[in-house]
């Protein structure tokens, strides 16, 4: 068998199986993606945000199937089934392209919108509403207090109705020895939750960025590939060849 040929059906058998593969990984990050944002949905309004994973999720549910269509037509050199596999390849690199730059742009707009969205959702704190459990839950996980930082509290009516504290889950150790007093920062987690909170979205979108290059890379390799055995194949023979050959 030609070096080309036998080194360009390598490649996309190892693509066939890259696709199995990556469909369980994309979903996965996807998944990701949307459980990170779903946990936060009070504090997020604009859900542009989730077009890149719905992108991922969209992308890894095809590619089983187009994984079982490209080992079969790569073993037979079809050139019909090359054909196919090429535009299936290059569609999913177009999209892989767009989920990309997608992130890129969405991923400088997280900032912008979360002290707005944030402040709403903790005026209306009152340790029984849904906000309320959002704002707890926000505050034990990423250990933190306020919207800007601790003393963003001051002057809530939460704080005034209840001798200017802040809530519980700003305590260290949610214990008796911490009652959430403004003047006893020693005993809160000070640092404010927008800042954490937009920085965990950025670190999300930047491994989902990371893992769409990597595939997209080995998008433009694969359509490489089939162009040099339909290429070579077209010019010597009109059956095919099987990879053992």
């Amino acid at each position: 068998m030609d070096c080309g040929i036998f080194t360009s059906k390598t490649v996309l058998l190892f693509l066939s199986l890259v696709f199995w593969a990556a469909g369980v990984v994309l979903a996965y990050v996807g998944a990701h993606i949307i459980k990170s944002y779903d946990n936060f949905n009070s504090f997020i309004q604009d859900k542009y945000t989730l077009v890149p994973a719905a992108i991922i999720i969209g992308i890894s549910v095809v590619m089983f199937i187009f994984g079982l269509v490209g080992c079969c037509a790569t073993l037979r050199e079809s050139k019909v089934g090359l054909s196919f596999f090429f535009l299936i390849i290059m569609a999913i690199f177009a999209a892989e392209v767009a989920a990309l730059v997608l992130s890129f742009i969405y991923k400088g707009k997280i900032n912008a919108d979360l002290e707005r969205s944030m402040s709403e959702v903790f005026v209306h704190y009152d340790g029984q509403t849904t906000e309320t459990k959002a704002v707890d839950y926000l505050q034990t996980q990423l250990q933190c207090c306020g919207v800007m930082n601790y003393t963003s509290w001051s002057n809530t009516t939460w704080s005034n109705s209840h001798n200017n504290t802040v809530p519980l889950s700003c305590c260290k150790n949610r214990t008796s020895q911490c009652p959430g007093r403004m003047d006893q920062p020693d005993l809160l987690n000070t640092q404010g939750c927008e800042v954490k909170l937009g920085q965990l979205l950025q670190d999300v979108l930047s491994y989902a960025m990371l893992v769409i290059l990597g595939f997209a890379i080995i998008k433009f390799f694969g359509m490489l590939s089939v162009c040099v055995i339909t290429c070579k194949t077209g010019n010597r023979r009109s059956g095919y060849q099987p990879l053992y050959a």
